[in-house]
């Protein structure tokens, strides 16, 4: 590893501990996109960039969004999900909002499957959810949380009935 990365590594674990200090209950980081979309793809340094950040934040929990709408196959996002989860994160959530797509029910079932196998890592669906409809798919697909700007129209117009969502 080069010094550049080193210091980069020693940027990310301190943010992640000042944020702590400053009262951060959970802590959320996105994916190193560019890493993880490399030809050859560096995993590794994925893998190293996450676990970082989750060793500092510990034991607070960390959600790791993989952006999903910009990754273009099952494959990748795959791939992302295994990574966060082998690094410790507490979720693996679809997307920030900011970027174009958002959560939707086939990603969000993907990643549920996906991160299945570690038994303690759950899903957030997140950008995208502005119905109580969507809302319900989410949680059916596997999702734990939602993250959605939303949530008063959609408890509004939401009429579930007694026991249900």
């Amino acid at each position: 590893m080069t010094n550049q990365n080193n210091l980069l590594l020693f940027h990310r674990y301190s943010e992640a501990q000042q944020a702590i200090n400053d009262g951060a209950q959970e802590i959320d980081t996105v994916i190193p996109l560019g890493l993880l979309l490399a030809s050859p793809p560096r995993y590794a340094a994925v893998f190293e960039h996450l676990q970082t950040i989750i060793s500092a934040a510990s034991p607070v929990p960390v959600k790791v969004i993989i952006e999903t709408g910009l990754l273009t196959t099952s494959e990748v996002k795959i791939a992302a999900c295994v990574l966060a989860a082998e690094a410790g994160a507490a979720f693996v959530k679809t997307s920030t909002g900011f970027a174009s797509g958002g959560a939707t029910k086939e990603d969000v079932r993907l990643m549920f499957k996906t991160v299945q196998y570690k038994g303690n890592v759950k899903v957030k669906a997140s950008g995208g959810v502005r119905s109580f409809d969507s809302c319900k798919e989410m949680f059916e697909a596997g999702a734990e949380r939602i993250g959605t700007s939303s949530g008063a129209s959609l408890v509004k117009n939401a009429t579930a009935a007694p026991g249900s969502y």
